[in-house]
């Protein structure tokens, strides 16, 4: 059984039948926190991203393997079993599977497990206590219901890249997705948040339920500020680049050689910018005083700050208002990140071994935990790798009806 035995959710076991990013970032999360994960997959095939490169990774001979670095991403710490889900003795054993498991993860279309008899209603009949979460592009309702739902068609339909980006007016303007598949990302997390809230009713009551998480609906919820601002004052918020709608200065600037990011958050911390920019007055001028102000009038300031700003180089602007305590950074490249103290100081990255390219690195878990810190013992798995071990662990098949099974086809 891979799962941390210390981790929070020792005991608690995955059934996953989701693949691409929502669903297994969900299920990694799962996993990193101590439940045990398996991950059905297609027979010869598995999971989408697998194939999603370059970059694959590499074996000990540094030739590529058949796994793309995406798919090492959000894959760690579970087992891999491969099933045809088509076949019908494939539909019994992750019926027998399911039953097993406290929680069955999904995100297939609306309605698309139901042939399979592996829809909420079926699995219920056998595992009446199961947390069956179904992750969709537009949830089990609604007129988009049956659409096939993708991170970036969400972005843009639920109002992400019409606050990303310059404004259209400027040279290079225009609606622009995030860097990441941020609406999946913030899907998955959700659907661990809920699942594991599931699991707590299920423990007072002996319930289990049916959870329906939609991108669009997380999408719209993620607006967040920006939804308020519309919803209070019936204004559409736009686009302004990296400058932000409620407070300023809180945006990226020029300095004589390269970027730095000021995140002035209060009025203190703008007295104290303009003292290092040798331009105090600012900060008494009655237009600029408070950061209502600064909004009101941020066409007029930003661009006697941009001035400012750019006739010094970033690293004396970075020392001298750190100093201060004035909120500023540099914008590093993905490699920078890595190499950053801070960054390294909290060992951002873990090696894990796997079974054909020795020890790897992976981007940790974030969480903290005192007294059941997460354990990093599996890489993301090969291809089936568990098949024949979790049928005899889980389903208490011989070695016998095993083989019977591949040779069919059947996993």
């Amino acid at each position: 059984m891979i799962g941390s035995a210390g981790g929070p959710l020792a005991g608690i076991r995955v059934c996953d039948l989701s693949r691409v990013l929502a669903g297994p970032w969900c299920s990694q999360l799962l996993a990193d926190l101590g439940a045990e994960v398996i991950k059905i997959e297609r027979p010869g095939e598995g999971d989408d991203t697998r194939g999603w490169g370059p970059p694959f990774l590499k074996d000990r001979s540094g030739s590529p393997t058949s796994d793309a670095a995406y798919f090492l991403s959000t894959n760690r710490g579970k087992r891999s079993v491969t099933i045809d889900i088509a076949h019908p003795e494939g539909q019994r054993l992750v019926r027998r599977l399911a039953a097993s498991s406290d929680v069955l993860l999904e995100n297939f279309k609306v309605g698309g497990l139901a042939k399979y008899g592996l829809d909420y209603a079926s699995v219920r009949d056998e595992a009446p206590g199961i947390v069956y979460c179904s992750i969709t592009g537009f949830g089990q309702t609604g007129p988009y219901a049956h659409r096939a739902g993708y991170d970036f068609l969400v972005q843009g339909m639920g109002g992400l890249m019409s606050v990303t980006g310059e404004p259209d007016e400027v040279p290079g303007g225009g609606p622009m997705k995030v860097g990441v598949a941020i609406t999946d990302l913030f899907t998955g997390m959700y659907a661990a948040v809920a699942i594991l809230a599931a699991l707590a009713h299920r423990a007072r009551t002996g319930e289990g339920q049916y959870i329906d998480l939609a991108l669009m609906d997380v999408q719209v919820a993620t607006l967040a500020n920006q939804a308020m601002n519309y919803l209070a004052s019936g204004q559409a918020p736009g686009r302004l680049g990296n400058a932000h709608p409620n407070i300023v200065p809180y945006q990226a600037f020029r300095a004589s050689d390269g970027h730095i990011i000021l995140a002035v958050g209060n009025d203190a911390q703008f007295r104290r910018f303009c003292e290092v920019a040798g331009r105090a007055d600012l900060a008494e001028d009655d237009r600029y005083r408070s950061n209502a102000g600064r909004v009101a009038n941020r066409s007029t300031l930003v661009p006697l700050l941009a001035d400012l700003i750019s006739a010094r180089p970033r690293r004396e602007w970075l020392d001298a208002l750190e100093r201060e305590g004035v909120p500023c950074g540099p914008i590093n490249r993905v490699d920078e990140v890595f190499t950053d103290p801070q960054v390294m100081a909290r060992t951002m990255v873990v090696g894990v071994d796997h079974p054909l390219a020795g020890v790897i690195p992976l981007v940790a878990n974030p969480i903290r935990f005192s007294a059941t810190p997460i354990a990093y013992e599996s890489a993301p798995p090969v291809l089936g790798a568990d098949t024949g071990a979790v049928l005899r662990e889980v389903l208490d098949l011989d070695d016998r009806a095993i083989n019977e099974l591949r040779s069919a086809g059947v996993v």
